[in-house]
């Protein structure tokens, strides 16, 4: 994936005085691969590439991507957190309670309820942060045999 990765990661890290490394190569690789991953999915990921990889270095490297605004995070459960592509951003996450499946919807099916809170409270809600707990279809449909 690096080679076609849209993010020119070395051209973003000049331009901040820092120097390019492999190991952050590939933990934005990874995180592009993946789509949704935790910091130990990371791991695992660049651990398959390289050897000798520990996991505070792929911390570091997210806090130092997500600082560049190339990554960003969502808390989709009480564990640790998810990354994905800052370019991605475009979706807020569904999951279920029951199997721990996620889903993304558009923000937009959340348009009314912002602007309803932006009108009553002047607070406005960034959706692509949001995480809604419920129980997904196929867990509904195991409970009751029906689905509706």
């Amino acid at each position: 994936m690096s080679a076609n990765h849209t993010v020119d990661l070395a051209a973003v890290l000049r331009s901040r005085g820092m120097r390019m490394t492999p190991q952050r190569q590939l933990v934005l690789d990874a995180i592009a691969d993946l789509g949704h991953a935790t910091p130990e999915h990371i791991h695992d990921s660049v651990a398959e590439r390289v050897e000798g990889i520990n996991i505070t270095t792929i911390y570091r490297t997210l806090d130092l991507l997500e600082e560049l605004n190339l990554v960003t995070h969502t808390h989709l459960s009480h564990g640790a957190p998810t990354y994905h592509l800052a370019g991605d951003r475009g979706h807020a996450h569904l999951v279920c309670h029951r199997c721990g499946k996620t889903e993304e919807v558009s923000p937009a099916v959340f348009s009314s309820a912002r602007d309803a809170i932006a009108s009553d409270s002047g607070f406005v809600l960034d959706i692509g942060h949001v995480a809604l707990f419920g129980t997904c279809a196929q867990c509904l449909d195991k409970k009751d045999g029906t689905h509706g």
